[in-house]
């Protein structure tokens, strides 16, 4: 049996990414989100909030890198998501993390996270349900560990973690369960 739960933003999983910024004087900020992701071969859309120093940062660089949280680093990925940039001015150095700048955009790469995507703004969205970046994938670097012998990135060596927004949760992801476009074929000839 089903039961009603009201409007949630219940999907699982929900990405575990981090937007990196430059601010004032080249300033690294560094913001974790779960609502958003990939909405084309080369674009990603970002759903955040304008009180935001990252939205502050990418309205004036029109750039920032997109990287996917690890759990190596899931307690410094998690302050991230609670300190503000906007209060906490060493937030970025509490970490202990580093960064090197980009070489084609102008955002930071965190040196500790597996694989980043460099992009640059698209289209900023004004829209009645909110604030929204559409950016332009051009480019993604990856750590030489979490590629496989033909340089393809292997997913169960990023090590990365989702949110669940059920219960606030982290859960470590990597399992291989099937092939896509192949795992359901077996209906293809009913």
């Amino acid at each position: 049996m089903k039961k009603d739960l009201g409007v949630k933003p219940y999907v699982f999983p929900m990405p575990v990414l981090m937007i990196a910024t430059y601010g004032e004087n080249d300033k690294v900020d560094v913001m974790n989100m779960a609502w958003g992701g990939i909405c084309n071969n080369n674009m990603v859309a970002l759903n955040i909030s304008e009180s935001h120093k990252t939205a502050k940062n990418i309205k004036e660089r029109k750039a920032f890198t997109l990287s996917i949280a690890d759990v190596d680093h899931l307690e410094e990925s998690d302050f991230f998501g609670t300190a503000s940039g906007n209060t906490m001015e060493d937030k970025f150095e509490r970490t202990g993390m580093h960064a090197t700048k980009s070489t084609r955009v102008d955002a930071p790469i965190i040196e500790e996270y597996p694989i980043t995507l460099e992009c640059k703004v698209a289209e900023l969205q004004h829209e009645s349900y909110g604030f929204r970046v559409l950016g332009e994938i051009v480019n993604v670097v990856a750590d030489e560990k979490v590629l496989d012998e033909n340089g393809k990135v292997d997913p169960t060596k990023i090590n990365a973690f989702v949110f669940d927004q059920y219960q606030n949760g982290y859960y470590k992801i990597g399992e291989k369960v099937g092939q896509a476009w192949d795992s359901g074929k077996k209906f293809m000839n009913k």
